[in-house]
C-alpha cells in the first residue's frame, strides 16, 4: 500500500540519542580504555579485538567487526569521528536506526575482509594488524554520495567538492594505494576500498529503501512461509494447480485474492497476513490438494 512506502511515512520519533551519537560515545570510551590498558593493565585485549593475521588464520570472525571500534592514536580517532559525524546523521535518517548499524559495520566488515585477505597473502606489504572505523565510514560516504550526488562537501574542511566527485577521488586513491602500497603502508587503503564497494552495492541493491528486504529477511520469510503453508512451496505450484483444475470457474474467482496474498507474503512475510488472508490461502491449498 502507498502508506507503507518509506517516503510516505511520518518520521519515527526515537527519544534519546541517535545511533550516530551512541556509536561516537562507544568509540571514545573504547579509546579511553585502550589508553588505560596501555598505561596500567598491559592485557592482550587488543590482540584479540584488532584485525590480525594471527586471528585470521584461526578464523576469529569477530575481528572483522571489533577492529572497527579500536584506534591507534588520538588523531586517528579524531579524523574518523569528524567524517563519521557529518555522514552518520544523514545516512541514519535515510536508512533508519537498525539498517544504519548494519550498513556501518557491514561495510566495515567487507573492508576488513579485503584488507585481511591481502594481509594473509602479502603480510610484509599490507601489515600484520588493522584498527579503525574508517572502512565503515567509507561505506557511509559511498551511500551518501550516491544518494546526494550534487551535495557540496568541504574536502579537508576547505575545498568545496560535489559528493559524487569526492567518491571518485577517494575511490581512486584507495584503489591506487591498494595496488601500489609501498609509500602508504600505514593506511589500510584496501579496507577503505572494500568499504566503498560495499556502500555502493548497498545503494545499487536498493537496501536504502526499508521496503526492500535484506537477504536474511528474505530467507527467513521463505522459511516461515514454507513451514506455515507447506502446500505452496512457490507460486509456480499454485499456477500449475490452477491450470490443471477442472473446476476453473470457482478457482478463477479466487485467483486474484490468492495472488494478492502471495504478493503480500513475498513483500512482507507470512506473519503480515490477516486471519481472512490466511483462510484464503488455506482454502486454496486444500483445493490444490484435492486435485
Amino acid at each position: 500500500m502507498l502508506e507503507d512506502r518509506d517516503y510516505m511515512r511520518q518520521p519515527e520519533s526515537h527519544p534519546g540519542l541517535s545511533q550516530t551519537a551512541m556509536v561516537t560515545i562507544v568509540l571514545v570510551v573504547v579509546f579511553g580504555l585502550e589508553c588505560i590498558n596501555d598505561a596500567y593493565l598491559n592485557t592482550e585485549a587488543e590482540s584479540w579485538l584488532a584485525l590480525t593475521i594471527y586471528g585470521l588464520k584461526r578464523c576469529w570472525v569477530w575481528q572483522l567487526f571489533t577492529f572497527q571500534i579500536l584506534h591507534a592514536s588520538l588523531m586517528h580517532l579524531v579524523f574518523n569521528l569528524i567524517s563519521f559525524w557529518w555522514l552518520g546523521h544523514f545516512v541514519e535518517n535515510v536508512l533508519g536506526r537498525k539498517r544504519f548499524l548494519i550498513a556501518l559495520f557491514g561495510c566495515g566488515a567487507i573492508g576488513g575482509l579485503l584488507q585481511g585477505l591481502l594481509m594473509l597473502l602479502f603480510p610484509t606489504t599490507y601489515g600484520f594488524s588493522v584498527v579503525g572505523a574508517s572502512a565503515g565510514v567509507s561505506g557511509l560516504l559511498a551511500i551518501f554520495a550516491l544518494l546526494e550526488k550534487d551535495s557540496v562537501i568541504r574536502f579537508n574542511l576547505i575545498l568545496p567538492v560535489r559528493a559524487i566527485v569526492l567518491l571518485w577521488i577517494f575511490g581512486g586513491i584507495s584503489l591506487f594505494f591498494t595496488l601500489v602500497p609501498s609509500r602508504e603502508m600505514g593506511v589500510a587503503h584496501a579496507a577503505h576500498l572494500g568499504g566503498l564497494l560495499a556502500g555502493i552495492a548497498w545503494v545499487k541493491l536498493g537496501w536504502h529503501h526499508d521496503y526492500v528486504q535484506l537477504p536474511w529477511e528474505v530467507w527467513w520469510d521463505r522459511l516461515i512461509t514454507r513451514r506455515s503453508a507447506p502446500g505452496f512451496a512457490n507460486r509456480d505450484q499454485l499456477a500449475a494447480a490452477r491450470k490443471n483444475s477442472a473446476a476453473a470457474g470457482p478457482v478463477a474467482d479466487d485467483s486474484a485474492d490468492v495472488d494478492a496474498v502471495l504478493d503480500k507474503i513475498s513483500a512482507r512475510g507470512i506473519n503480515s497476513l490477516t486471519t481472512r488472508e490466511r483462510a484464503t490461502l488455506e482454502a486454496a491449498r486444500k483445493k490444490m490438494a484435492q486435485r
